[in-house]
């Protein structure tokens, strides 16, 4: 196909894909995947039956208990349902200086969620 003046070809339909095209919601799933590796590096069991999840921001209405705004969420498991961790992603971007502070805090807050599941101390996952 040729340019609007019949001049040789035109480009590429679609741009091929880059990182610098990453939306910052899949470029955060990519920081829980990373997180949730590590976690199970560092506890030497696989995570397979937690479900992890990313949710823009919490639900509009906080159990009691919560007088700040939630970063993440555990769940226990139902008769239904694995138990499951949620992260809420703008809550947490919004206290990160920089991606480094990002990742780390992704860390933390995974750790958190995931030792009151298995009912452990969250120090007991520190690196």
């Amino acid at each position: 196909m040729n340019d609007r003046h019949g001049r040789g070809h035109r480009g590429p339909l679609a741009w091929p894909p880059v990182p610098a095209m990453r939306s910052r919601s899949e470029e955060f799933d990519d920081l829980v995947l990373d997180a949730v590796e590590s976690l199970e590096r560092r506890l030497h069991r696989s995570l397979a039956d937690i479900e992890f999840a990313v949710e823009d921001v919490p639900s509009s209405d906080p159990p009691p208990w919560e007088r700040r705004l939630a970063l993440g969420r555990s769940f226990a498991a139902t008769k239904n349902g694995a138990p499951r961790v949620v992260l809420y992603r703008r809550p947490v971007e919004s206290r990160a200086s920089d991606a480094a502070d990002l990742g780390d805090l992704v860390e933390d807050v995974l750790a958190e969620h995931v030792a009151h599941l298995l009912g452990i101390n969250p120090d007991d996952l520190e690196d």
